[in-house]
């Protein structure tokens, strides 16, 4: 009998504990590492020379929205591609499950708004046909490559609970012990933990404040104190845009001191624009230390590249007067932004304060057009706003909404981001080995025809080690495995060690990286999606069994869903 399932020899791990990286061999039995070191006397079924490449722990990412996806791509791509293992869904309050039998169209439509996911293919993919947060999971469990778990939406949990009611009211005394027992139910049934939000950029499919947003502070304290009472469990949030206030770091401390766990919040994005911001927001955890609470920042690796557009409307829903016109039908929403008076309105209200930190998104000179869709708008493909309307005698904003409405609206558009010179990627190496920051925020899932930050992992690897070396590569697979894994308790999940699971990436380090972003139409009802296909990794291993091989999935399905309590433990401060 051989001694181990596969043999990965002369191979250069790097653990994930952030040590110096070894040449060792790796014995992998019955899904876990069974043995690591010189193991040249050893015998295995299947024997792979990985010399010369690197092999990692399998990357996780604790903040993606697979939730409707896992119905139709077990590999849950293209997270899979660039080297993730494990995933967590359920964001933002976001969660399909539970569901009550007039929660799904309102779900659905609230996703597709909110989180960019295609209507046809939730409508088509997704069977909507269970009840419990239990039964979501195992309508799945049996078919996914990776390993997945899921927060308990905040959203789902009230509209579960209060029904119409959900948007636009507050909940009574009755009502918040009903969402708490429901989420102990949830628990019980595998959730990873509560998440919330109550960020203005959270509008649902009829352009309403998301149900979380109309929830007093007393909800939310309830609410996060059910985690107490569950092993394993985590907490996510998403608070306001910009500067913090002293009410959202207090509220973010009393979370945490209520759930006695680490609040992880999303997002903090770091360039030299605002050099002092990350200070400031990181300030927050510090003020949770000292009520006894912890507080975590999410941040991106890389320059945050957004596509928009007035179909989804996502971002420019955020701007004063622009949710009601987005909540319209396409046909009424067209002919309100053709409009000279909607347009002199719409542009009046995004210039002034009451716009906020959102305000930078109307600086409507600096959008590209990155995609035209007609023949009259095709030849602006690559042209800023600022030129054309300069060279058509008009205002910025009339210039952007002739090319829109032209388009029926889909023209995408992709503003010129901040950070990507020297001083940002320096301040963003800063960020990531701070304490009181996890990488991430991924968005894997979501906003599927509006961002590439679905390879957190490779833009690491590549530009931030590879390319700018500011970052050891044992010190950044520490920050994408052993940090996001002891955060959220996941078993033996995020090191190489005997014992824990044999979940691993094995890839080249001197050509690792994300390819060209890309549309990719394969999704249900034929929707499309923004991809990137990884470089440089060679194989994705869960379990002990390779699920891509140079970028092909094999079709094997050996993920788990994770859940509380069971995969998960420590979580607790």
């Amino acid at each position: 009998m051989a001694d181990f399932d596969t043999l990965l020899r002369n191979g250069t791990i790097v653990d994930g504990t952030g040590s110096p990286r070894h040449q060792a061999d790796i014995g992998l039995r019955d899904g876990r590492i069974a043995a690591v070191g010189d193991l040249s006397s050893k015998s295995s079924d299947r024997v792979l020379d990985i010399r010369g490449q690197i092999v990692a722990p399998g990357f996780i990412d604790i903040h993606t929205h697979y939730d409707a996806q896992v119905f139709w791509d077990p590999t849950l791509s293209p997270s899979s591609n660039h080297g993730v293992t494990t995933v967590v869904g359920g964001n933002c309050g976001f969660s399909i499950a539970p569901l009550s039998p007039d929660a799904g169209d309102y779900l659905t439509r609230m996703l597709a708004r909110v989180e960019g996911m295609p209507l046809e293919s939730l409508q088509q993919g997704v069977p909507w046909n269970w009840t419990s947060f239990a039964e979501y999971l195992e309508s799945f469990e049996e078919d996914l490559a990776i390993n997945a778990g899921f927060m308990v939406g905040h959203s789902a949990l009230r509209r579960v609970v209060m029904g119409e009611k959900a948007v636009g009211h507050e909940a009574d005394e009755q009502e918040i012990a009903a969402m708490v027992d429901l989420l102990h139910e949830s628990l019980r049934g595998g959730g990873l933990g509560f998440s919330s939000s109550v960020a203005p950029t959270h509008n649902d499919g009829d352009g309403q404040p998301v149900p979380s947003r109309h929830a007093a502070r007393e909800e939310l304290i309830a609410l996060a104190g059910a985690l107490r009472e569950h092993e394993g469990t985590s907490l996510e949030f998403l608070p306001g845009v910009g500067p913090f206030q002293p009410a959202e770091q207090e509220m973010m401390a009393d979370l945490s001191c209520a759930s006695q766990r680490a609040l992880n919040w999303n997002v903090l994005v770091v360039n030299s624009y605002q050099p002092d911001h990350p200070a400031h927001q990181l300030g927050a955890a510090d003020f949770a230390a000292e009520r006894g609470g912890r507080v975590i920042a999410l941040t991106l690796p890389q320059v945050m590249s957004l596509r928009l557009n007035f179909v989804s409307g996502f971002i420019f829903d955020a701007l004063p007067g622009f949710a009601e016109i987005i909540a319209l039908p396409l046909p009424e929403r067209i002919e309100k932004l053709a409009d000279p008076a909607v347009r002199a309105d719409l542009a009046e209200r995004a210039a002034s304060p009451d716009a906020g930190a959102m305000g930078f998104f109307a600086n409507w000179g600096i959008y590209r057009i990155d995609e035209a869709f007609s023949s009259a708008t095709k030849a602006h493909e690559g042209r800023t706003v600022a030129e054309i309307a300069q060279a058509e005698n008009k205002t910025t904003f009339d210039a952007m909404l002739d090319i829109a409405v032209a388009d029926k609206l889909k023209t995408s558009f992709k503003p010129d981001m901040p950070g990507d010179d020297e001083q940002s990627w320096n301040l963003r190496a800063k960020v990531w080995q701070d304490e009181r920051t996890v990488i991430g925020a991924s968005d894997a899932g979501a906003h599927l025809d509006m961002i590439d930050t679905f390879a957190v992992s490779t833009m690491l690897l590549g530009p931030g080690v590879r390319e700018k070396k500011l970052l050891s590569l044992e010190e950044a697979v520490h920050q994408l495995t052993d940090i996001p894994g002891r955060l959220y308790g996941f078993t033996d999940r995020g090191r190489i060690a005997e014992g824990w699971h044999a979940d691993l990436v094995i890839f080249d380090e001197n050509t690792i990286g994300a390819g060209p972003v890309h549309t990719r139409e394969d999704l249900p009802g034929g929707a499309a999606r923004l991809y990137a296909e990884a470089e440089g990794i060679s194989r994705v291993i869960v379990a002990g069994v390779d699920i891509l091989v140079d970028g092909e999935p094999t079709g094997a399905t050996p993920g788990q869903v994770m859940r509380s309590g069971i995969d998960t433990a420590g979580t607790a401060l």
